[in-house]
């Protein structure tokens, strides 16, 4: 007969809710990073088209929008890897899709508003959020694995 150890099951029931918790707030942010990612896509394309062509910052634009999916999806990835990893490894993964937010906003946000006529002090902000796009790519590199159970 096995023993019920209540604190175990305690600890237990709280490590899935946080996981679930924390995955569900990355599926969350997953999708409101590739809903805005399509819409700015979107917006560009058919909106902004003409303007941007003519300003020569559609390439610009598209840029913007390519990162913004790319991490969209890279986003997906880890908020599911969450959904199935110990508290730690999920804590991990919060703080890479941190950066990768933090990217968004300033790589992909800073090549929106460039190709809008942006004044020049704008410009610095697109390479801070690469470099927050490859620290986030980086620390993913070293999250430990775990063995399933």
């Amino acid at each position: 007969m096995l023993n019920h150890d209540p604190l175990l099951e305690k600890d237990l029931n709280e490590s899935r809710a946080t996981k679930v918790m924390a995955s569900g707030k990355l599926f969350r942010i997953s999708a409101a990073l590739g809903a805005t990612g399509v819409g700015f896509g979107a917006f560009g394309a058919h909106a902004l088209r003409e303007q941007l062509t003519v300003s020569g910052m559609l390439e610009t634009w598209r840029t913007g929008v390519l990162y913004h999916l790319i991490h969209a999806v890279a986003y997906l990835v880890i908020a599911a890897l969450a959904s199935v990893s110990g508290p730690a490894r999920a804590r991990a993964l919060e703080r890479i899709g941190a950066y990768w937010m933090i990217g968004v906003i300033c790589f992909s946000g800073s090549l929106y508003w460039i190709a809008l006529g942006a004044p020049r002090w704008v410009g610095p902000i697109t390479p801070a959020g690469g470099a927050c796009f490859l620290i986030g790519w980086i620390m993913l590199a070293f999250v430990k694995t775990e063995k399933p159970q």
